[in-house]
Order: structure tokens, then C-alpha cells, then sequence
């Protein structure tokens, strides 16, 4: 198990912590729904993190750049201020350029939101193979190294 302040890796997933703000809420504190792609977002940064592979040192040493094809969010209960919820991460599929991920939004062990998620490994603005680096922390900590 990994853990930072930046949550915690372990066989079932990524886990992110959060707490519901005012700034994430409408007018009756309940979340803006486009502010469930946020937290999605930053669960998806921390996982690759958690992996130990520096997005940044990608995008400047190789010109390697990630970006959301497709996401399908399916939401079921609200996130309110003050809540603590939790973003959990789940890598799938990994084929050429492309990186399927479950995520899940859970206050305590209620599912509120839900999404399936395709990124795609850019350069240039036309896709790329997934760095190797990648691929061998995702099959190592899928158990199929």
C-alpha cells in the first residue's frame, strides 16, 4: 500500500479523500454537477502519482501529454457541503494509445457518482503509445508483471 497526502494505492484502487466546499456547491449546498468531472480529474492525477510517474517530467522530457476521450458519468445521490467524500480510481483496459479507468465518488459507502473514462496519451497532438513506463507500473500493480 502507497499512501501521501495525496491519498492512498492499494488492490482495490486509488482513494482520495476530499471535502465538499462551498465553492463546489450551488446556491442550495448541494455539488455543481460539472465539478464531479473536477474531482474525478484529480483522482485520476493522484493515482498516476501514487503509480510514481511524474505527468510533468512526461510532458517536458517527451512532449507526452494525457487527455479524456470519452466519459460517461452516471449520478445517483448529491454530494452536500461539508461533506467528506472519497474518489476511487480503478485502471482497466489498456490498449495502444489509450487508458480505460473506473471511478467512483463515495460518501462513506454510499456511491453518489459514477464514471467510466477513456484517456488517451497524446504527442503532438495526435496519440501516442502509452509510455512504457506506464504500461509496466499499471501491469505491476494489476499483478501481471
Amino acid at each position: 500500500m502507497i499512501s501521501n497526502s495525496g491519498g492512498v494505492l492499494n488492490g482495490d484502487g486509488h482513494h482520495l479523500p476530499l471535502r465538499v466546499y462551498y465553492e463546489d456547491t450551488d446556491f442550495s449546498g448541494i455539488v455543481y454537477h460539472a465539478n464531479y468531472l473536477r474531482f474525478f480529474e484529480r483522482g485520476r492525477t493522484e493515482f498516476i502519482r501514487a503509480l510514481g510517474v511524474d505527468q510533468m517530467a512526461l510532458h517536458r522530457e517527451e512532449g507526452i501529454a494525457f487527455a479524456v476521450r470519452s466519459i460517461r458519468v452516471d449520478f445517483l445521490r448529491p454530494a452536500l457541503m461539508d461533506d467528506i467524500i472519497e474518489v476511487q480510481t480503478k485502471a482497466g483496459l489498456v490498449r495502444g494509445p489509450s487508458l480505460n479507468l473506473s471511478q467512483t465518488i463515495r460518501r462513506g459507502e454510499e456511491v453518489l457518482t459514477t464514471a467510466e473514462v477513456l484517456v488517451v496519451c497524446i504527442k503532438g497532438g495526435r496519440p501516442q503509445r502509452l509510455p512504457e513506463v506506464l504500461r509496466k507500473v499499471l501491469a505491476s500493480w494489476k499483478g501481471e508483471a
